[in-house]
């Protein structure tokens, strides 16, 4: 099973942010793909004005790219933050005026995956109290997005890159996406499963498949060793979604990679044009 049988959908924070960002709707059309997701755009302010995001939602309709996921406001990203959510004070707050912004967008688009960052430790502040002040946030965000019928995804990300943020291993990810659910009743969170952070953590991927596709979300990738494209670096990324498939994820797979110093048009060579479109025989929704 190879790439050309996976649903692939472009970063745009990472790829394509050479340019402007109403112009890489665009040029990931250009580039042959149908699907797009993003950071939250606006990393300054959690309640942007009305001018911005309708721009943005004008330039992703008039380049034909739908806007599979969406992460809410997660401080300054990219920078030093890794969310906000389990910030105490005014960061927690501005993650409260984002959550039903960020859905209201989303769900003007069709969005249907909401990806909230858990936000690092903070000095001087006891571990327990921050992991509070997070589910109390993330059972706001999973009402909101079942508000407007999406999935809250929560993501593990590695430990090098990320050394503050607690949520370093998928057993850690689940975890908490078995503590929203709980609070919740709704069952609308799952796990955001990044091959690559998960590789650099030292995780045995195969197991991690086969123990947690069912209840994943959403997948994104890049190489690793270097976060690159696929082929960059050691990890057997073809394998490795071919395993997901086979253990019933049939989902958006996101191209969460670094372009590697040279135009983002030119760092999709490892993926035939066939295969930047969705296959007619795919499912066309996320699991939920």
């Amino acid at each position: 099973m190879g790439f050309t049988e996976q649903r692939f959908t472009v970063n745009l924070s990472i790829l394509f942010a050479e340019l402007p960002l109403l112009e890489r709707p665009a040029a990931a059309a250009a580039a042959g793909f149908t699907a797009v997701e993003l950071w939250w755009p606006w990393a300054d302010s959690p309640t942007p004005g009305r001018s911005e995001p309708d721009a943005l939602r004008k330039a992703l309709r008039d380049a034909g790219v739908r806007l599979t996921g969406l992460n809410f406001y997660a401080g300054r990203l990219p920078g030093p933050d890794r969310g906000a959510l389990s910030v105490p004070g005014e960061e927690s707050g501005r993650f409260r005026a984002n959550v039903d912004v960020a859905a209201d967008f989303a769900a003007s688009l069709g969005c249907t995956a909401l990806n909230a960052l858990y936000g690092n430790r903070v000095d001087g502040v006891d571990p327990a109290d921050q992991d509070a002040l997070a589910l109390e946030n993330l059972a706001l965000a999973a009402r909101a997005a079942d508000r407007i019928g999406a999935t809250l995804l929560i993501e593990a990300l590695n430990r090098p890159e990320s050394p503050r943020y607690p949520l370093v291993s998928a057993p850690a990810a689940m975890g908490v996406v078995d503590e929203v659910n709980a609070a919740t009743g709704l069952d609308n969170a799952r796990f955001l499963m990044d091959l690559y952070h998960l590789a650099v953590n030292g995780e045995d991927l195969p197991s991690v498949i086969d123990r947690y596709a069912e209840r994943t979300g959403h997948v994104q990738i890049a190489d690793s060793p270097g976060r690159g494209a696929p082929g960059t670096g050691s990890l057997p990324l073809e394998e490795l979604l071919g395993r997901l498939r086979t253990a019933g994820y049939d989902g958006w797979v996101g191209l969460e990679y670094r372009p590697g110093g040279r135009p983002s048009a030119e760092a999709f060579d490892w993926l035939p044009r066939e295969g930047r479109r969705p296959s007619p025989h795919a499912n066309r929704e996320a699991p939920s």
